[in-house]
């Protein structure tokens, strides 16, 4: 990779991880975005979006933790089964069609989540309990889904969390931020147990996505006009779906 296409891929990657940590995700589908618009392999892409999810998601838990808006409640039920779901998803090995197809798809729904971000609840008694049956089973779908494609579940988990009212604003972020860590965990474990690995070149990247999951979650990027850099963000994720499935046909 020639220095230009990494300084540009660092920018970016900071720019993703700054505004997907001020809603409490990782920013997974923001970097594979980013690295779509490069000649990467789908192993290379997954894996690396995954790590610097770990650590980005990783800091938007601590600082929703601290904060009171954690509840391991609601969440657990939703962590029993992704985690081993999200493990065997990483671990099977598909097509690059199907990937890139796969791919396309989540990014349109994490534009989609990424656009109606402040649409939740915000009053308790608007919102509805899930059942564990229910959770259990969206868990599972979602862990599986995500770890074939490298992400960490956080851009279907919230938007069904929001569009059902089962919890405002918060605590779907702190949600969705520990469902985020450790199904990107499982995802890189089945990966890495069918060898798949990170190339070194990407390793400085995780020190470009700290500085802007750190921003990103202590300061939030409302200071920057954050609505509007989320929905302008959402269409580059549209961009790039669009051309995943025009470069498959």
């Amino acid at each position: 990779m020639d220095p230009a296409s990494f300084i540009i891929i660092s920018i970016l990657v900071f720019l993703v991880a700054a505004l997907y940590s001020s809603v409490g995700h990782g920013g997974a589908s923001g970097y594979l975005a980013v690295l779509s618009f490069f000649a990467f392999t789908p192993s290379t892409m997954a894996s690396t979006a995954l790590i610097l999810n770990v650590l980005v998601a990783g800091i938007a838990l601590i600082a929703y933790a601290k904060a009171g808006h954690l509840s391991l409640r609601l969440a657990w039920p939703f962590l029993a089964l992704s985690i081993p779901a999200a493990f065997i998803g990483g671990f099977i090995q598909i097509s690059d069609k199907t990937y890139f197809l796969l791919l396309a798809a989540a990014l349109v729904v994490a534009a989609f989540r990424l656009a109606m971000q402040g649409a939740a609840p915000e009053k308790d008694e608007a919102l509805r309990t899930v059942s564990v049956p229910v959770s259990l089973g969206a868990g599972a779908g979602i862990g599986f889904l995500s770890g074939i494609v490298g992400v960490g579940g956080g851009i279907f988990l919230s938007p069904i969390m929001i569009i059902l009212k089962w919890a405002d604003t918060k605590r779907t972020s702190a949600v969705a931020a520990l469902f985020i860590v450790v199904n990107s965990i499982a995802g890189l474990a089945g990966r890495f147990a069918k060898g798949s690995l990170v190339e070194t070149e990407f390793l400085p990247l995780i020190v470009v996505a700290f500085l802007g999951g750190i921003l990103g979650s202590h300061y939030g990027a409302n200071r920057f006009s954050g609505m509007v850099l989320r929905r302008l963000l959402s269409i580059v994720l549209l961009i790039a779906s669009a051309k995943l499935i025009l470069a498959l046909f």
